[in-house]
């Protein structure tokens, strides 16, 4: 046999092998609700990579940013058409469905950091009730992470709950805008592409948008001067989710690589962006034009009294949001957090 021809068959199997080697049992494609360039869509893929390699390359994720297929409100309906295998996504996003998802997806006022919310899903019933709700969809809740609670982005003084009336600031519909009108501010519809440009030409004063480090690489804290942090009010339950059929096909030990790893992405994004916002906290103290308000225990409390109502308000719309109330505020007072 020629020299040629070894070299020739020697690549031919390593090519083989190679294929066998990177070829993956279950490929599937979940779309994110964050953009490519932000930090929480980067710590996503690395989750997704994560997952490659726990699974000794048999499960394959392709994440796509937001907008790719399905506009981030309507992923649900592209996982049950068959379009999407699954998503990362904010399940409050979902809320014009049942209000439900609007409810466990944020409630407002209700979480002071990111392990009572955890804890909730994991350990106090959250994780069973997502699954119920999502059942109808034919889709599986794997688990579920949050970001971090968010900053407040304003260009005024905000020390307390009187502060907020009269205040235009920007803030998703459903429960968010409920709670924040019942507290006498005027809360105005604005995409968050455009929560920039809005506070920049004077059109909001303030805005819930997002955590303090996102803010301020936005340069949002360089136009309103004024952040709340550690923020008062949201903190969104992340979820990461696929289609049941799909989810009914992988093997028990693919299946628990799956559940265990979101576990694991839930603290490492909650992790990594804690630093990034005790980092840009330093930054922008040392800034002369910015001044960081952190609201008391009293204030804090205030703001959630009135929360609170609109929790109950909100929970007439269903009987699955009544569900989601009853379960939540039960937890909540079991474990001395109301």
């Amino acid at each position: 046999m020629s020299k040629f021809a070894k070299t020739l068959i020697t690549a031919t199997v390593a090519g083989a092998l190679s294929t066998v080697a990177f070829s993956a049992d279950y490929t599937f494609k979940f779309q994110s609700s964050d953009p490519s360039g932000d930090k929480n869509f980067q710590i996503q893929k690395e989750w997704t990579e994560r997952v490659e390699r726990m699974s000794g390359g048999r499960i394959k994720i392709n994440l796509l940013p937001v907008g790719s297929v399905f506009k981030h409100t309507e992923t649900l309906d592209g996982i049950k058409m068959g379009i999407l295998d699954g998503q990362i996504t904010a399940t409050e996003f979902f809320s014009g469905k049942d209000a439900a998802f609007g409810l466990i997806g944020n409630t407002v006022g209700a979480w002071s950091d990111t392990t009572q919310l955890l804890q909730y899903i994991n350990y106090g019933g959250g994780y069973e009730l997502m699954n119920e709700l999502y059942a109808p969809y034919g889709v599986k809740f794997i688990g579920g992470s949050t970001t971090g609670v968010e900053s407040f982005v304003s260009r005024v003084p905000l020390d307390g709950v009187e502060d907020l009336k009269g205040l235009k600031l920007r803030a998703p519909e459903g429960l968010v805008q409920r709670v924040f009108a019942a507290a006498g501010a005027a809360p105005v519809n604005l995409p968050g592409s455009e929560v920039f440009t809005g506070l920049s030409k004077g059109v909001i004063d303030a805005a819930d948008y997002t955590v303090f480090s996102t803010n301020q690489k936005a340069g949002m804290n360089d136009i309103a001067t004024h952040p709340v942090q550690p923020g008062f009010h949201s903190l969104p339950l992340i979820d990461v989710s696929m289609s049941m059929k799909k989810w009914e096909k992988l093997p028990e030990d693919l299946q628990e690589i799956m559940t265990t790893s979101v576990r694991d992405f839930a603290n490492d994004i909650t992790t990594q962006l804690r630093i990034a916002d005790q980092k840009a906290v330093k930054v922008a103290q040392q800034d002369p034009n910015i001044t960081i308000h952190d609201w008391s225990a009293e204030e804090r409390k205030k703001f959630r009294e009135i929360a609170r109502t609109q929790w109950a308000e909100f929970a007439k719309q269903s009987p699955n949001a009544q569900k989601v109330y009853d379960s939540i505020t039960s937890y909540l007072e079991e474990n001395g957090l109301l």
